[in-house]
Protein backbone atom coordinates (compact mmCIF):
# COMPACT_ATOMS: atom_id res chain seq x y z
CA UNK A 1 0.00 0.00 0.00
CA UNK A 2 0.97 3.60 -1.15
CA UNK A 3 -0.02 6.87 1.29
CA UNK A 4 -1.54 9.26 -1.31
CA UNK A 5 -0.02 13.04 0.50
CA UNK A 6 -3.13 15.77 0.15
CA UNK A 7 -1.07 18.55 0.61
CA UNK A 8 -3.44 20.20 3.20
CA UNK A 9 -5.67 20.92 0.66
CA UNK A 10 -9.54 21.96 1.81
CA UNK A 11 -11.72 22.53 -0.62
CA UNK A 12 -14.25 19.72 -1.56
CA UNK A 13 -14.60 20.41 -4.98
CA UNK A 14 -10.96 19.66 -5.40
CA UNK A 15 -10.22 16.96 -3.18
CA UNK A 16 -13.18 15.15 -4.71
CA UNK A 17 -11.87 16.00 -8.01
CA UNK A 18 -8.38 14.63 -7.31
CA UNK A 19 -9.68 11.04 -5.36
CA UNK A 20 -11.34 10.38 -8.87
CA UNK A 21 -7.91 11.69 -10.93
CA UNK A 22 -6.06 9.45 -9.13
CA UNK A 23 -8.30 6.23 -9.23
CA UNK A 24 -8.63 6.67 -12.69
CA UNK A 25 -5.18 8.02 -14.02
CA UNK A 26 -2.58 7.83 -11.32
CA UNK A 27 -3.37 3.85 -9.49
CA UNK A 28 -1.08 1.80 -10.57
CA UNK A 29 -0.47 -1.95 -8.59
CA UNK A 30 -0.29 -0.76 -5.39
CA UNK A 31 -3.21 -0.13 -2.85
CA UNK A 32 -3.32 3.39 -1.89
CA UNK A 33 -4.15 5.19 1.23
CA UNK A 34 -5.36 9.05 1.42
CA UNK A 35 -7.00 11.18 4.25
CA UNK A 36 -8.47 14.66 3.49
CA UNK A 37 -10.01 17.06 5.45
CA UNK A 38 -12.96 19.93 4.03
CA UNK A 39 -13.90 23.47 4.61
CA UNK A 40 -18.01 23.00 5.59
CA UNK A 41 -19.44 21.27 2.76
CA UNK A 42 -22.30 18.94 2.34
CA UNK A 43 -21.36 15.86 0.03
CA UNK A 44 -24.12 15.05 -1.70
CA UNK A 45 -24.30 11.00 -3.28
CA UNK A 46 -23.79 10.18 -6.74
CA UNK A 47 -27.50 9.57 -7.12
CA UNK A 48 -29.37 11.87 -4.82
CA UNK A 49 -31.88 14.72 -5.38
CA UNK A 50 -29.90 17.72 -4.43
CA UNK A 51 -32.43 19.85 -3.11
CA UNK A 52 -34.42 17.85 -1.67
CA UNK A 53 -31.38 16.46 0.87
CA UNK A 54 -30.57 20.02 1.78
CA UNK A 55 -32.07 23.24 3.79
CA UNK A 56 -31.23 25.55 0.96
CA UNK A 57 -31.64 28.54 2.94
CA UNK A 58 -29.24 27.09 5.73
CA UNK A 59 -26.40 26.34 3.51
CA UNK A 60 -26.41 29.39 2.03
CA UNK A 61 -26.62 31.85 5.55
CA UNK A 62 -23.30 29.48 7.03
CA UNK A 63 -21.26 29.37 3.57
CA UNK A 64 -21.66 25.57 3.36
CA UNK A 65 -20.65 23.84 0.01
CA UNK A 66 -22.34 21.78 -1.89
CA UNK A 67 -20.82 18.98 -3.90
CA UNK A 68 -21.89 16.00 -5.48
CA UNK A 69 -19.66 13.09 -5.13
CA UNK A 70 -19.14 9.82 -7.66
CA UNK A 71 -20.15 7.20 -5.70
CA UNK A 72 -23.67 6.25 -4.05
CA UNK A 73 -25.39 6.79 -0.72
CA UNK A 74 -26.46 9.10 1.16
CA UNK A 75 -25.46 12.66 2.42
CA UNK A 76 -22.95 13.37 4.53
CA UNK A 77 -21.37 16.63 6.02
CA UNK A 78 -17.62 17.31 5.93
CA UNK A 79 -15.87 20.13 8.22
CA UNK A 80 -12.61 20.65 9.59
CA UNK A 81 -13.12 18.64 12.61
CA UNK A 82 -14.17 15.74 10.09
CA UNK A 83 -11.12 12.96 9.17
CA UNK A 84 -12.12 11.39 5.47
CA UNK A 85 -10.43 8.58 4.62
CA UNK A 86 -9.81 6.74 0.95
CA UNK A 87 -8.82 3.49 0.37
CA UNK A 88 -8.00 2.56 -3.14
CA UNK A 89 -7.42 -0.90 -4.84
CA UNK A 90 -7.56 -3.23 -7.86
CA UNK A 91 -11.73 -4.05 -7.80
CA UNK A 92 -12.56 -7.42 -6.70
CA UNK A 93 -16.21 -7.70 -7.08
CA UNK A 94 -16.61 -9.35 -3.82
CA UNK A 95 -15.35 -6.09 -2.21
CA UNK A 96 -18.32 -4.03 -2.98
CA UNK A 97 -20.54 -3.39 -0.37
CA UNK A 98 -17.58 -4.90 1.89
CA UNK A 99 -17.07 -2.06 4.16
CA UNK A 100 -15.73 -4.55 7.19
CA UNK A 101 -12.63 -5.05 4.75
CA UNK A 102 -12.13 -1.81 4.57
CA UNK A 103 -12.68 -0.04 7.88
CA UNK A 104 -11.27 -2.65 10.42
CA UNK A 105 -8.24 -0.75 10.60
CA UNK A 106 -10.18 2.60 11.19
CA UNK A 107 -12.54 0.39 13.94
CA UNK A 108 -8.95 -1.04 15.65
CA UNK A 109 -7.56 2.22 16.17
CA UNK A 110 -10.81 3.52 17.91
CA UNK A 111 -11.10 0.93 20.01
CA UNK A 112 -7.50 1.38 21.02
CA UNK A 113 -8.27 4.97 22.13
CA UNK A 114 -11.33 3.75 24.30
CA UNK A 115 -13.79 4.23 21.88
CA UNK A 116 -16.86 1.45 21.61
CA UNK A 117 -16.35 1.37 18.01
CA UNK A 118 -18.43 -0.94 16.11
CA UNK A 119 -19.17 -1.78 11.99
CA UNK A 120 -22.95 -1.58 11.68
CA UNK A 121 -25.74 -0.44 9.30
CA UNK A 122 -24.92 -1.25 5.92
CA UNK A 123 -22.18 1.04 5.77
CA UNK A 124 -21.34 2.86 9.04
CA UNK A 125 -19.28 2.67 11.84
CA UNK A 126 -20.91 3.32 15.40
CA UNK A 127 -19.88 4.13 18.66
CA UNK A 128 -23.04 3.98 21.85
CA UNK A 129 -25.53 2.74 18.32
CA UNK A 130 -24.91 6.30 17.22
CA UNK A 131 -23.19 6.83 13.45
CA UNK A 132 -19.54 8.44 14.00
CA UNK A 133 -18.70 7.50 10.49
CA UNK A 134 -20.38 6.86 7.01
CA UNK A 135 -18.68 5.10 3.97
CA UNK A 136 -19.44 4.71 0.42
CA UNK A 137 -17.62 3.12 -2.88
CA UNK A 138 -17.16 3.64 -6.21
CA UNK A 139 -15.78 1.57 -9.25
CA UNK A 140 -14.60 1.66 -12.64
CA UNK A 141 -12.46 0.02 -14.92
CA UNK A 142 -11.18 -2.29 -12.27
CA UNK A 143 -10.72 -0.22 -9.86
CA UNK A 144 -12.81 0.87 -6.65
CA UNK A 145 -12.45 3.02 -3.92
CA UNK A 146 -14.05 3.40 -0.25
CA UNK A 147 -14.06 6.29 1.71
CA UNK A 148 -15.36 7.64 4.86
CA UNK A 149 -16.39 10.14 7.31
CA UNK A 150 -14.65 10.23 10.69
CA UNK A 151 -16.55 12.81 13.10
CA UNK A 152 -14.10 13.35 15.24
CA UNK A 153 -15.19 16.74 16.67
CA UNK A 154 -18.06 18.35 13.98
CA UNK A 155 -20.39 21.11 13.98
CA UNK A 156 -23.23 18.78 14.45
CA UNK A 157 -25.45 21.43 14.70
CA UNK A 158 -25.11 22.47 10.83
CA UNK A 159 -25.71 18.94 10.46
CA UNK A 160 -28.73 18.73 12.12
CA UNK A 161 -29.74 22.35 10.27
CA UNK A 162 -27.99 21.57 6.65
CA UNK A 163 -29.89 17.92 5.95
CA UNK A 164 -33.12 17.24 5.20
CA UNK A 165 -33.85 12.86 6.81
CA UNK A 166 -36.69 11.66 4.69
CA UNK A 167 -39.21 10.51 6.31
CA UNK A 168 -38.55 6.93 5.54
CA UNK A 169 -35.21 7.20 6.77
CA UNK A 170 -36.13 8.46 10.21
CA UNK A 171 -38.42 5.97 10.55
CA UNK A 172 -36.36 2.77 9.20
CA UNK A 173 -33.42 4.04 11.89
CA UNK A 174 -36.32 4.07 14.88
CA UNK A 175 -35.05 7.56 15.74
CA UNK A 176 -36.48 11.13 15.15
CA UNK A 177 -33.72 13.34 14.30
CA UNK A 178 -30.44 13.30 12.51
CA UNK A 179 -28.79 14.88 15.44
CA UNK A 180 -29.99 11.27 17.94
CA UNK A 181 -28.53 9.50 15.72
CA UNK A 182 -24.78 10.73 15.08
CA UNK A 183 -21.97 11.91 17.42
CA UNK A 184 -18.21 12.69 17.41
CA UNK A 185 -15.69 10.27 18.18
CA UNK A 186 -14.77 13.34 21.06
CA UNK A 187 -17.74 12.16 22.93
CA UNK A 188 -15.98 8.89 23.79
CA UNK A 189 -12.21 9.60 24.02
CA UNK A 190 -10.32 9.34 27.64
CA UNK A 191 -8.38 12.72 26.58
CA UNK A 192 -8.92 14.65 23.30
CA UNK A 193 -6.89 14.76 20.04
CA UNK A 194 -6.54 16.39 17.05
CA UNK A 195 -7.74 15.54 13.52
CA UNK A 196 -3.92 14.85 12.82
CA UNK A 197 -3.57 12.70 15.48
CA UNK A 198 -5.94 10.88 14.81
CA UNK A 199 -4.93 10.51 10.71
CA UNK A 200 -0.97 9.65 12.14
CA UNK A 201 -2.46 6.98 14.63
CA UNK A 202 -4.51 5.18 11.83
CA UNK A 203 -0.95 5.37 9.24
CA UNK A 204 0.48 3.68 12.11
CA UNK A 205 -1.55 1.06 12.32
CA UNK A 206 -0.96 0.40 8.45
CA UNK A 207 2.23 1.37 7.56
CA UNK A 208 3.75 0.81 11.21
CA UNK A 209 4.83 4.02 11.29
CA UNK A 210 3.81 7.90 11.59
CA UNK A 211 6.86 9.58 10.14
CA UNK A 212 6.15 10.29 6.68
CA UNK A 213 9.50 9.99 5.20
CA UNK A 214 9.65 6.32 6.15
CA UNK A 215 5.63 5.84 4.38
CA UNK A 216 6.04 4.51 0.90
CA UNK A 217 4.48 7.62 -0.65
CA UNK A 218 2.30 7.60 -4.54
CA UNK A 219 4.33 11.19 -6.05
CA UNK A 220 1.80 13.25 -7.28
CA UNK A 221 3.33 15.81 -9.91
CA UNK A 222 1.96 19.12 -11.34
CA UNK A 223 0.27 17.72 -13.69
CA UNK A 224 -2.10 15.39 -11.32
CA UNK A 225 -3.13 18.53 -9.94
CA UNK A 226 -3.64 20.49 -13.07
CA UNK A 227 -5.58 17.23 -14.16
CA UNK A 228 -7.38 17.60 -10.50
CA UNK A 229 -8.60 21.17 -11.16
CA UNK A 230 -9.53 20.84 -14.87
CA UNK A 231 -12.09 17.92 -13.51
CA UNK A 232 -13.63 20.75 -10.92
CA UNK A 233 -14.03 22.93 -13.73
CA UNK A 234 -16.00 20.27 -16.02
CA UNK A 235 -17.47 18.65 -12.88
CA UNK A 236 -17.38 18.84 -9.00
CA UNK A 237 -17.66 23.05 -9.29
CA UNK A 238 -20.65 23.15 -11.61
CA UNK A 239 -24.25 23.59 -10.54
CA UNK A 240 -25.07 21.08 -13.48
CA UNK A 241 -23.32 18.18 -11.62
CA UNK A 242 -23.83 19.43 -8.41
CA UNK A 243 -27.91 19.99 -8.62
CA UNK A 244 -28.59 18.99 -12.13
CA UNK A 245 -31.92 19.45 -13.96
CA UNK A 246 -35.06 17.44 -12.10
CA UNK A 247 -36.99 16.25 -15.90
CA UNK A 248 -40.85 16.51 -15.63
CA UNK A 249 -42.62 13.58 -14.01
CA UNK A 250 -46.51 12.60 -13.38
CA UNK A 251 -45.98 9.84 -11.03
CA UNK A 252 -43.56 9.38 -8.31
CA UNK A 253 -42.95 6.20 -6.25
CA UNK A 254 -40.21 5.88 -3.47
CA UNK A 255 -39.54 3.00 -1.13
CA UNK A 256 -37.18 2.46 1.18
CA UNK A 257 -35.52 -1.13 1.36
CA UNK A 258 -32.49 -2.44 3.67
CA UNK A 259 -30.18 -1.60 0.80
CA UNK A 260 -31.04 1.68 0.73
CA UNK A 261 -34.22 4.24 -0.78
CA UNK A 262 -35.36 4.29 -4.53
CA UNK A 263 -37.22 6.99 -5.44
CA UNK A 264 -38.85 6.54 -9.17
CA UNK A 265 -39.71 9.79 -10.96
CA UNK A 266 -41.57 8.67 -14.44
CA UNK A 267 -43.17 10.92 -16.80
CA UNK A 268 -45.60 8.82 -18.77
CA UNK A 269 -47.16 10.14 -22.03
CA UNK A 270 -49.12 8.23 -24.42
CA UNK A 271 -48.50 5.14 -22.49
CA UNK A 272 -45.02 5.34 -23.03
CA UNK A 273 -42.12 6.83 -20.56
CA UNK A 274 -40.61 9.63 -21.91
CA UNK A 275 -38.50 10.27 -19.09
CA UNK A 276 -37.19 8.82 -15.94
CA UNK A 277 -35.06 9.21 -12.90
CA UNK A 278 -34.04 6.93 -10.32
CA UNK A 279 -32.79 8.75 -7.32
CA UNK A 280 -32.00 7.30 -4.02
CA UNK A 281 -28.94 6.58 -1.37
CA UNK A 282 -28.93 3.19 -2.54
CA UNK A 283 -25.37 2.07 -3.62
CA UNK A 284 -24.70 0.28 -6.72
CA UNK A 285 -21.71 -1.04 -8.75
CA UNK A 286 -22.78 0.34 -12.46
CA UNK A 287 -24.22 3.77 -13.44
CA UNK A 288 -28.13 4.01 -13.00
CA UNK A 289 -28.36 6.22 -16.11
CA UNK A 290 -27.64 2.75 -18.10
CA UNK A 291 -30.52 1.09 -16.25
CA UNK A 292 -33.03 4.36 -17.01
CA UNK A 293 -31.47 4.38 -21.07
CA UNK A 294 -32.90 1.17 -21.13
CA UNK A 295 -36.37 2.00 -19.85
CA UNK A 296 -36.71 5.13 -21.82
CA UNK A 297 -39.17 4.96 -24.74
CA UNK A 298 -40.71 1.76 -23.03
CA UNK A 299 -44.53 0.76 -23.46
CA UNK A 300 -45.36 1.52 -19.67
CA UNK A 301 -46.93 -1.74 -18.76
CA UNK A 302 -45.66 -4.88 -16.25
CA UNK A 303 -44.50 -7.03 -19.37
CA UNK A 304 -42.58 -4.37 -21.35
CA UNK A 305 -40.78 -3.21 -17.68
CA UNK A 306 -40.33 -7.29 -16.97
CA UNK A 307 -38.64 -7.87 -19.92
CA UNK A 308 -36.13 -5.51 -19.81
CA UNK A 309 -35.14 -5.94 -16.10
CA UNK A 310 -35.22 -9.56 -16.55
CA UNK A 311 -32.28 -9.44 -18.90
CA UNK A 312 -29.98 -7.17 -16.50
CA UNK A 313 -28.84 -8.18 -12.61
CA UNK A 314 -30.83 -5.64 -10.44
CA UNK A 315 -27.97 -5.83 -7.80
CA UNK A 316 -25.47 -4.13 -10.20
CA UNK A 317 -27.17 -0.91 -9.85
CA UNK A 318 -28.82 -1.13 -6.34
CA UNK A 319 -27.06 -3.27 -4.51
CA UNK A 320 -29.59 -6.02 -2.63
CA UNK A 321 -32.42 -5.78 -4.21
CA UNK A 322 -34.21 -7.94 -5.83
CA UNK A 323 -35.54 -7.95 -9.62
CA UNK A 324 -39.07 -8.29 -8.64
CA UNK A 325 -38.95 -5.65 -6.20
CA UNK A 326 -37.46 -3.42 -8.57
CA UNK A 327 -40.41 -3.89 -11.04
CA UNK A 328 -43.36 -3.88 -7.97
CA UNK A 329 -41.99 0.16 -7.95
CA UNK A 330 -41.85 0.42 -11.40
CA UNK A 331 -44.66 -1.69 -12.51
CA UNK A 332 -48.47 0.38 -13.35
Amino acid sequence: MLFVDNRGVTDARLNLALEEHVLRNAMEDDDLLRFYVNSPAIIIGRNQNTIEEIDSDVVAARGIQVVRRVSGGGAVYHDLGNLNFSVMTRDVHARFNRYDLFNRPVVDVLNELGVPAEIGGRNDILAGGRKISGNAQFATAGRMFSHGTLLLDSNLDDVTAALKPKPGKVESKGVKSIRSRVANISEFLREPITVNELRDRILERIFGSRDLARIPTLPLGDTDWQAARALVERRYGTWAWNYGENPPCNLQRARRFPAGEIDVRLNIQKGRIESVRLFGDYMGRSDIGELEARLMGLAYNRDALASVLGSLEMSEYFGDISREEVLALLAP
